[in-house]
């Protein structure tokens, strides 16, 4: 079963005690000079070819750190936050999501193509993209230090930490922490928030996701357009007050998968998230049963982040919160797991 752990002190606000720059920003002037981040293409297993960044640090490797993104945010998003934890050690890998930003359809040409008639979905993210960046990520991990090997982490927005669930080999991470991270239900959402997603899911969706063939996340000011399989996927399961584990056609496959995992998770969400607050957290969290939990809710007044929403957990006035992550998966991810 997992147990309510207690949060450390460097994280903030514990519960129940509370289309194309990739360039990453400048270091401080005191810090040594950083690797520009490195363009990769993988190929998952049924190769589909998808595009990933590397940051490496300048000095000795202290883990390798796989950055699993929201749904149509795009990798770019994440620099700030990858560049931070480079400075700080960490081997960072980022990824688009077939379908997104680099790793998007292209005709014979190479150039980019239309998402219409694209097939991809959720389950498609974690499986399979997911997937080929932690083990890209592993296999390198096992190397460093002349062969005594590193740790692997991930840190999670939002789908990330569904995604987590969805790995083949969970036994490749040693620890994850996720950020905003939750059932995706209206019903755990604030009122108003409410209502735009109902109307975004029974009316504004249907209406452009039919007529177009995907969804245009970013005409509605959203993110990435994304594929039909996703909005498909992730309209179905928003429906359930405990996400995908209250489907009966998927609850079985859903429940067997997560109970795989294992590692030290925690999860931070604010109080002011209007997607995923704190009690639709702890709804989805349900499905990690084996994993050792860390629940950490975020207050803006009291943690001094100031707003933080959905998105604010990767943007420039995080930052400490950014170490707060880094402490805390260095101090619960230091064992390797078994493989």
């Amino acid at each position: 079963m997992p147990t309510r752990a207690a949060p450390p002190p460097e994280c903030p606000a514990p519960r129940h005690a509370p289309r194309r720059s990739q360039r990453a920003p400048l270091p401080a002037a005191d810090d040594p000079p950083l690797p520009a981040p490195e363009p990769l293409w993988l190929y998952a297993a049924d190769g589909y070819r998808l595009g990933a960044m590397r940051y490496r640090p300048p000095a000795r490797v202290a883990a390798h750190l796989v950055v699993a993104g929201a749904i149509g945010v795009p990798q770019r998003f994440y620099r700030r936050f990858a560049a931070h934890a480079q400075a700080r050690g960490c081997v960072v890998w980022t990824l688009d999501y077939r379908g997104i930003g680099r790793s998007g359809p292209t005709d014979a040409r190479g150039a980019p193509a239309s998402l219409r008639g694209f097939r991809a979905d959720l389950l498609d993210w974690g499986r399979l993209d997911l997937a080929v960046v932690v083990r890209a990520a592993s296999e390198l991990a096992r190397h460093e230090r002349d062969g005594a090997g590193v740790p692997v982490h991930v840190v999670a927005h939002s789908f990330g930490g569904h995604a987590l669930g969805l790995l083949p080999e969970p036994e490749r991470v040693h620890a994850c922490y996720t950020l905003g991270t939750g059932a995706g239900w209206h019903g755990w959402m604030p009122r108003g928030e409410r209502m735009r997603v109902l109307a975004l899911w029974h009316v504004i969706g249907p209406t452009l996701t039919g007529a177009l063939g995907y969804t245009p996340w970013r005409r509605l000011g959203m993110g990435e357009d994304l594929p039909l399989g996703v909005y498909r996927q992730w309209k179905r399961w928003c429906a359930f007050r405990h996400y995908w584990f209250d489907d009966p056609a998927a609850a079985d496959a859903m429940r067997a998968a997560f109970g795989r995992v294992r590692m030290p998770i925690a999860a931070a969400n604010a109080t002011d998230d209007p997607w995923s607050p704190p009690p639709s957290r702890d709804a989805f969290l349900l499905g990690f049963r084996n994993a050792p939990l860390t629940r950490v809710d975020l207050d803006p007044q009291r943690s001094g982040l100031g707003p933080i929403g959905h998105l604010g957990y990767f943007r420039p006035p995080a930052r400490p919160l950014w170490d707060a992550v880094l402490g805390w998966l260095a101090a619960h991810g230091a064992t390797a797991p078994r493989r």
